[in-house]
């Protein structure tokens, strides 16, 4: 067969079978009667494998080895190529993330288009500080798109940095409703740390939907978590923190900031009532005198009949420093 029919039944162009016969791939092999260099089978056989082969992403170099070299290891250039394809996804994708981020902004020209590729590289570079000031250096003609921000608050391990992705975050009313969808996400992934940035970015966002996913944070597997939504809720006055708020005291973790705030959502009567009731049973189920300790000073912290009621029978407990307090809170709150 000779080139023109080989051209026009493999697809491949004349002029790159010419190619691949100076380099040696694919060299016509057979002859005509009138001494025309000419396709064999065997010929087309390997071109078959040179085009298999360069569909996989091989350079002309690497099927040169791999057809010409007996000891070539196909699976090591396999595990090659899944790399090297693996990057450049990983490159196309951040390249797609940046755009939609410019897209997303709406830029109205060229100039505004630039303004926000140029503060996305500097967001998203190695330097906390670089990132910190492309975060606080957004105006209202230039602002980095809520998606990046979002991103950026679940993966920021800089503490500076990302309270003030927290900021941004919070200064801008309209970026709720893009934000909360992916910051809900975070609060179910696998990585306790993204759990624990997507919780205390929902703490700065004061809508009622970042309250209700705050809620769903309170049986959190993490101690933390937990504590830092137990603490926003309670602070927000929502009585569901409240027995996170009483483990918190009981176990040692952020205790005085749970008792002051279980103070804050004693504000009622009903409330101040069912706290005690929590607190006293919590005493009850405890012998630990730290522990003991620790709830006698949370009621200091309850107004009312009923937390007076209940530091009046601590003043005989057998633990001499939890009965001590128990009394100097009580002169204190009965004191003119």
């Amino acid at each position: 067969m000779l080139i023109g029919e080989v051209s026009r039944r493999s697809g491949v162009s004349s002029r790159m079978l010419r190619h691949y016969d100076r380099l040696g791939l694919v060299t016509p092999t057979g002859r005509t009667s009138g001494g025309y260099r000419e396709y064999t089978e065997d010929d087309l056989r390997r071109l078959f494998h040179v085009e298999s082969l360069r569909s996989l992403g091989l350079s002309l170099n690497e099927v040169g080895r791999a057809l010409g070299e007996p000891d070539f290891a196909p699976a090591d250039l396999v595990q090659e190529l899944i790399r090297h394809t693996r990057e450049r996804i990983a490159a196309e994708t951040e390249l797609l993330a940046r755009l939609e981020g410019v897209d997303s902004a709406s830029p109205s020209g060229w100039d505004d288009v630039l303004r926000l590729v140029a503060l996305l590289r500097a967001f998203e570079s190695d330097s906390g500080s670089r990132r910190q000031q492309a975060i606080l250096s957004q105006d209202e003609d230039t602002t980095l798109p809520v998606a990046a921000l979002v991103r950026a608050a679940l993966s920021e391990e800089d503490p500076f940095v990302a309270g003030a992705l927290r900021w941004s975050l919070a200064r801008a009313a309209e970026a709720f409703d893009a934000a909360l969808p992916a910051l809900a996400e975070g609060l179910h992934s696998d990585e306790v740390p993204v759990r624990r940035r997507a919780i205390a970015t929902l703490a700065e966002l004061r809508v009622p939907e970042s309250t209700r996913l705050l809620e769903g944070a309170l049986d959190d597997t993490d101690p933390k978590a937990r504590s830092t939504a137990a603490l926003t809720l309670g602070a927000r006055g929502v009585d569901v923190a409240v027995p996170v708020l009483i483990e918190m005291i009981v176990e040692g973790r952020s205790d005085v900031e749970a008792a002051e705030v279980l103070g804050l959502l004693a504000d009622r009567p009903l409330s101040s009532a069912e706290i005690v009731r929590l607190l006293q049973h919590a005493l009850g189920g405890s012998d630990d005198a730290g522990v003991r300790l620790r709830l006698t000073q949370a009621l200091a912290e309850i107004p009312g009949s009923a937390a007076d009621d209940a530091l009046e029978a601590l003043t005989d407990d057998p633990n001499r420093t939890v009965a001590a307090t128990a009394r100097v809170v009580l002169t204190t709150r009965r004191a003119p």
